[in-house]
């Protein structure tokens, strides 16, 4: 039901376009005629307080402006039948499996490493097409959804009742191949996005929800670490941004429709308080200001910076950041929440809120280093306190803040 439906709005969506003549003029060779940056939903479509799942909340009240509050850009995507799936809101259409050995399991044995999944971009010939690419780390997380749920800390070694972070409809998934020695959340799928500031490389991981910089060497034995690859095809402008400055303090990005703060808060705070921050700004003459989505706020990341190679914040240079001093006592930038729930399967779901990393993702491994890069996007708690935390957490330590920043957004198409 949920193919025939997405096949119905398809047709709409190809009598809507501005460059098609009619249906009957149109193949899947050259559809959707999309350009530029449109960002999609994140599914996320449940509310939750500091702990758990709440009924939707009004306007004034507490946790109002989340980001089951706001639609926008629902995914909508077509089984092509040949292997391919196409996205009719990015323009972007995708290998639907990782199945790399095509024995029709999907493994350990399908994993490739950061080379080979460079080099199999130009040796795959898919669905009548030989253009395929290994894709950028902002087309890749076009794909994420977040009514998935973190099996982080999961113990039991059965999946079912476990959900990805991605749409299993139509893209094949697989979690961690635990009799190969992997863990449940091991499933990590490549980009072409190398840290600018060390030898990691960007990758979305579609079991647990987050991005991370990956080490290009096995962590747990000998040789290359391995990822999980989907080429992707069409709408060569994705994940570009196009922003303009305003002369208000505010800067539009053409791109994906989106007008942002210059400034950050400039003070961190816990995730209520930056949804009543952002529902409450007034600025520049605008009152539907918000606290943006994870993948909003992905979307004005720029991987050529970082601290340690630009001195700045993942950010054109548009934007102001506010200074920090890390964990390791360096100047760095702050992590961003998002209005996004990280679901996760304890009894206390909807205790931590999606950040994204526009400084060191710092983590604790006998010292703090910058363990996942700026430009990761992860979890804290949306309240507690820090202190609690002196050694992070997780098997990287990753460093607990709580108070996080907040970069104010709101949509003008």
């Amino acid at each position: 039901m949920k193919k025939i439906l997405s096949l119905a709005l398809t047709l709409i969506l190809l009598i809507a376009c501005e460059d098609s003549t009619s249906v009957e003029d149109t193949t899947i060779e050259n559809l959707p005629n999309i350009s530029g940056y449109p960002v999609v939903s994140t599914n996320q479509g449940i509310y939750y307080d500091n702990q758990n799942e709440i009924s939707t909340p009004v306007s004034g009240e507490a946790f109002y402006g989340q980001d089951a509050q706001y639609s926008h850009n629902e995914a909508v995507y077509v089984d092509n039948g040949d292997g391919t799936v196409t996205d009719m809101v990015t323009g972007l259409m995708w290998q639907q499996s990782p199945d790399t050995d095509g024995d029709g399991d999907i493994d350990a044995a399908d994993k490739v490493t950061y080379d080979e999944a460079v080099a199999g971009a130009s040796e795959l010939d898919l669905g009548g097409y030989t253009d395929w690419r290994l894709p950028t780390i902002k087309e890749q997380y076009s794909l994420i959804q977040f009514s998935g749920i973190d099996p982080s800390d999961y113990e039991d070694t059965s999946t079912d009742g476990l959900i990805p972070f991605i749409d299993t409809d139509y893209f094949d998934f697989a979690y961690g191949d635990t009799d190969a020695g992997e863990r449940i959340i091991d499933s990590q799928y490549a980009s072409s996005n190398l840290y600018v500031d060390g030898e990691l490389l960007f990758g979305v991981n579609f079991a647990d929800g987050r991005i991370k910089g990956y080490g290009l060497q096995n962590p747990f034995g000998p040789g290359d670490k391995t990822f999980f690859v989907t080429y992707v095809r069409g709408n060569d402008t994705y994940g570009i941004n196009d922003f303009v400055d305003n002369g208000d303090g505010t800067i539009t990005d053409a791109a994906t429709g989106l007008m942002w703060m210059q400034d950050d808060s400039q003070e961190g705070m816990v995730w209520e308080d930056a949804l009543s921050y952002a529902e409450n700004l007034e600025a520049a003459d605008y009152g539907d200001w918000r606290l943006p989505d994870t993948k909003e706020l992905q979307s004005i990341l720029d991987y050529t910076r970082s601290p340690g190679t630009t001195g700045s914040a993942a950010i054109d240079p548009l934007f102001s950041a506010t200074e920090i001093t890390n964990e390791a006592g360096e100047v760095d930038y702050g992590f961003y929440w998002s209005g996004t729930t990280h679901s996760n399967w304890s009894n206390m779901a909807g205790s931590a809120g999606a950040y994204v990393s526009f400084g060191r993702a710092m983590g604790y491994m006998d010292n703090w280093v910058d363990v996942h890069g700026a430009g990761a996007q992860r979890s804290d708690p949306k309240t507690g306190d820090p202190a609690d935390y002196p050694t992070g957490n997780g098997p990287q330590g990753d460093a607990i803040r709580i108070l996080n920043y907040v970069r104010a957004v709101r949509t003008i198409q």
